[in-house]
């Protein structure tokens, strides 16, 4: 599974290093990431704020289920906009 991570803090690190260990990830993605995730995954600098952009990002790199660390994206609707999309996302809406 192609998986992707959204943020750049500790806390989208840690739940990366955890996700490194299941052998169901095929391609582990932080967006976008910080220097702690980029050991442990690809980094991908784009705009989580701008949700069209980050659904090309999304599209274009095959992520088959996204993982939301900050709050302020959920705020925003990312979940709503991914599910609108058809893309399997992780957090509440």
């Amino acid at each position: 599974m192609n998986l992707a991570v959204l943020g750049s803090g500790g806390r989208e690190h840690a739940i990366c290093y955890k996700l490194k260990q299941s052998s169901k990830i095929k391609k582990l993605f932080c967006i976008p990431g910080n220097a702690g995730t980029q050991k442990i995954a690809k980094n991908i600098k784009a705009d989580i704020s701008n949700f069209d952009k980050l659904y090309q990002v999304i599209k274009k790199n095959k992520i088959e289920l996204v993982i939301v660390g900050p709050e302020q994206p959920l705020v925003d609707g990312i979940v709503d906009f991914l599910n609108k999309k058809k893309v399997r996302v992780f957090g509440p809406d």
